[in-house]
Order: C-alpha cells, then sequence, then structure tokens
C-alpha cells in the first residue's frame, strides 16, 4: 500500500485528555490505521525557521513539523485565512476582508509547506492535504514535480459562485482545487457549490464524478467526517460516572440539563441560541426553576478581533440573562469560557436530556455526532440540531430548527423537553444508525480508496 502523508495547516500531537478537532480526530484515525506521515505547522514562529522539518515518531506515525516567520504566519493565518476564507466560505460576507499582502503570505506559505514537504515525499506516497489554509499546496507540489496521487479534503463548507465571486482571486482558487487528483467535500451541497465556480458550469456531476478543467480530470466526491462511535460510548458511560460530572449532575438538583458545546466562533450561532433561550424562558415559564442551559464555548483565535468581540458579547447576554430569570437557588444559564477533555465532555453530553447545536453555518459538526452516540440508548436525550450545519443531511430525525428563528427555537425546546420517551428511542434509534454507517473509519478508509485505488490496511507498528 502506499504510504499516506498528510498535510494540514497544524498537526495535533496526540496528548493524554486533549481536546482534538475534526481535523485532528479524522487525521489521527487515519494514520493510526494506516501508518504514515503527518506534516504541518509545529504552532511556533521564528525569525530563522529551521531548513528542515523536525521528526518525531510515536507509534506508527511520523510527525514532520515547520516553524513559520512571525509576520508571514500573521498575514497568511491571521489575515488571509480568517480574515477572507473563514467568513467567506461561511457566508458571512459582511466580515470578510481582501488584502493583496495577506493574499500573498497564503501563496508564500503555501510554497513553503511545498518547498520542505518535498524534503521527506518518497516515489509511491499519496498525499492528503487538509482544509482552507492550504487549497494552493497541490499547484506548488506539481510545480516541484511531485508526481504522485494528491488529494484535498475541505473540512468547512463550500460557497455557491454568487458569494465566491467576492473574493476578486476566486478563478486561481477554483484552478488550485483543480491541480488535486481528488477533491472531497463535507456534503453533496457543498459539491454542488463547487460546480457553480466552474466555466462553463455543469447542471450536474457526470456519472463518474470526474470533471476535466484546464486540462486536468479531477475527481469530486461528498465524504462526511465521522467519530469513533464506541470510543464515544466508552468515554461517556466511563466519565459519566466520574467525579466532574457527577459533581455537576448533583448541582443540577433534579433539574434537566440543556448542553450545547462549541468552539468560540460567530459561525455557531451562540448569540442567536442565547435569545432563543430567552424567548423558550418567556414562553414557557413553566421550566423556569426546572431547567438549566449549560454552554459551553472554549476560546478560539483570541488573537483576532471578531472573536475578543463575540466572547464580550455573550458574556454580557448570559448575565443579563440570568440577572433576569435567576433566583436564589436557580441560575438557568451556565456560560463556561474554558476547555474540557473530550472525555469529560462526552461524560457531560450524557447526562443532558437536550443538546443545542445549532450553528448559522457549519461544515459538519461532530458535536451532533457525538451527543447521540454518549446517550443512554434506554432514556435517550432530544438533539436540536440546526439544518445550516453539514450533519443535518445524516440526522434526519432531529429535531430542526432554523438558528435565527427565536421562536422556532422555543417551541423546539418545549417539544423536546416533553418528548416521550417512545418517540426519543426511535428517533435516536434512526441517528444512531446514521451516525454508525459514517463513522470515523468509513471516512477515510473511503477517501483513501478513491485518492489511491488501494484497500486501506492496518499497518504494523
Amino acid at each position: 500500500m502506499k504510504r499516506l502523508v498528510c498535510v494540514s495547516n497544524r498537526i495535533s500531537l496526540p496528548r493524554r485528555g486533549a481536546t482534538p478537532g475534526g481535523l485532528a480526530v479524522g487525521v489521527l484515525a487515519a494514520l493510526r490505521h494506516t501508518g504514515g506521515v503527518w506534516f504541518g505547522w509545529s504552532g511556533e514562529t521564528s525569525e530563522v525557521p529551521a531548513e528542515q522539518p523536525e521528526v518525531l515518531t510515536r507509534g506508527n506515525i511520523r510527525f514532520a513539523t515547520i516553524d513559520l516567520k512571525p509576520a508571514d504566519f500573521d498575514a497568511y493565518y491571521n489575515g488571509y485565512c480568517n480574515g477572507t476564507l473563514w467568513p467567506l466560505f461561511h457566508y458571512f460576507p459582511d466580515r470578510f476582508t481582501h488584502e493583496q499582502r495577506q493574499y500573498e503570505a497564503y501563496q508564500a506559505v503555501n510554497a513553503e509547506f511545498a518547498r520542505q514537504l518535498m524534503k521527506i515525499l518518497k516515489p509511491g506516497d499519496a498525499v492528503w492535504v487538509h482544509d482552507y489554509q492550504l487549497i494552493p499546496l497541490g499547484r506548488y507540489l506539481r510545480k516541484l514535480r511531485f508526481d504522485g496521487p494528491i488529494g484535498f479534503f475541505l473540512h468547512i463548507p463550500f460557497p455557491h459562485v454568487q458569494i465566491l465571486r467576492l473574493l476578486p482571486n476566486y478563478a486561481e482558487l477554483i484552478r488550485d482545487m483543480c491541480q488535486y487528483d481528488l477533491v472531497g467535500f463535507q456534503t453533496a451541497d457543498d459539491m454542488r457549490s463547487f460546480l457553480t465556480c466552474l466555466e462553463p458550469a455543469p447542471a450536474s456531476l457526470p456519472a463518474s464524478q470526474r470533471i476535466e478543467f484546464a486540462g486536468r480530470s479531477v475527481r469530486l466526491g461528498a465524504y462526511p467526517i465521522g467519530i469513533d462511535v464506541d470510543g464515544v460510548i466508552n468515554a461517556a458511560v466511563t466519565t459519566y460516572a466520574q467525579e466532574t460530572v457527577q459533581r455537576m449532575a448533583v448541582s443540577l438538583m433534579g433539574r434537566k440539563l440543556i448542553i450545547g458545546v462549541d468552539r468560540l466562533d460567530y459561525t455557531k450561532g451562540l448569540t442567536e441560541r442565547f435569545a432563543a433561550y430567552e424567548q423558550f424562558l418567556e414562553a414557557f415559564p413553566e421550566n423556569q426553576g426546572k431547567v438549566t442551559f449549560l454552554q459551553i464555548a472554549p476560546p478560539s483565535r483570541s488573537d483576532v478581533l471578531a472573536y475578543g468581540e463575540i466572547r464580550r458579547g455573550l458574556e454580557q447576554c448570559a448575565g443579563r440573562l440570568n440577572g433576569r430569570f435567576a433566583e436564589a437557588d436557580w441560575t438557568p444559564i451556565r456560560y463556561l469560557n474554558r476547555d474540557y477533555t473530550h472525555a469529560t465532555l462526552m461524560g457531560f453530553l450524557r447526562a443532558a436530556k437536550v443538546a443545542l447545536v445549532t450553528p448559522v453555518r457549519d461544515g459538519m459538526n461532530l458535536v451532533a455526532k457525538e451527543f447521540v452516540a454518549a446517550q443512554d440508548p434506554e432514556d435517550p436525550g432530544v438533539l436540536i440540531l440546526s439544518p445550516m450545519a453539514g450533519a443535518a443531511q445524516e440526522l434526519r430525525s432531529a429535531l430542526q430548527v432554523n438558528p435565527y428563528d427565536k421562536r422556532g427555537m422555543a417551541m423546539a425546546l418545549q417539544a423536546a423537553l416533553n418528548m416521550p420517551l417512545d418517540e426519543r428511542r426511535q428517533r435516536h434509534d434512526d441517528m444512531l444508525a446514521a451516525v454508525r454507517q459514517h463513522d470515523i473509519h468509513n471516512w477515510y478508509g473511503t477517501f483513501v480508496h478513491d485518492l489511491t485505488g488501494e484497500s486501506v490496511r492496518r499497518a504494523a507498528a
């Protein structure tokens, strides 16, 4: 089997108790199964980066990292990636900015990734590039005459051409994506949006799933990322009985727990969620004193101005809501701007009767799938899910509601808290089956097979 080389903006060394994001979960799962290399930024900046990648071996995975110059990193990551591509791909044109020097830094960093990566690539390797920070990487690898298969997977949504046209160099971005042999999206909707950006735009994707563009044949596909279902179940059951989760459960004093777990980001719909919870307490006052909403939102990109603003806004909103409704023995909302281990979060999810997963735009959202897997199948809770999350296309039995519809979300909360056991079990059974069908192993196994033509086999440690 070809050696698998995964590339992402930043790599995540496995650490006990760490809370990895969806990209890290997926890459680690693939490489633990197949063996190979994970290449990316070290997380450190230096005015004089080393000329060779630093390599660390853990089990059957080699982690290869490079440093970046501070000015390059700031313009590339804080500037172009998070100020230009992130808001545009998530349909937030009002937060979108474009500066030529940041675009040039984006290209320069991708060129440097390619130059350093070529030092560790071998003939016969298969390269799997991850996410929007590295869209041009395939083109730079081709320039350096790497002739092995190169795949790209986008972890975030892909916008329709009417949005993408706001980007002055959008045609170059499409050209770069077509330098790959295989381009994967989270959903079929994202893939269709990509097709609208081609010139001329095809009416539909051919049965071969291949398009011809700028003299290249490119295969497209939807590969919904999943979770390690049994791993989540085991973590939820084990951690539920441990001190941190039990202390939280006891503090509820018999009240039903509503939970939200999200990175602190304007795409997650947290402001809209807090407003909907306030409307719920207004519209259904019989719930006052009988439910508690726990929102966990660890900091994200704290050095970007927009994220500091949303943090302050949510703190003010939570304070105002508690000031309005709280009693001496009841706090309606607990807003925690901190992180927990992944295992502890799974215990919290198991303890919840309702999960609010209501992003205004999301590539997939693995919390929705983790909540389903973490629940007790004999007495499961209810998932309230935004149709703007990629997971909504699989989890059809969730209560789906528009995150901008405060009244609709309030009514969904009331329905969820009063749903009969038989209906909760049936919905949970349906969703758990969907989560198992598209689990993490199916995700990487299918993508690697489509990229290399080889079935994924476990590599020896």
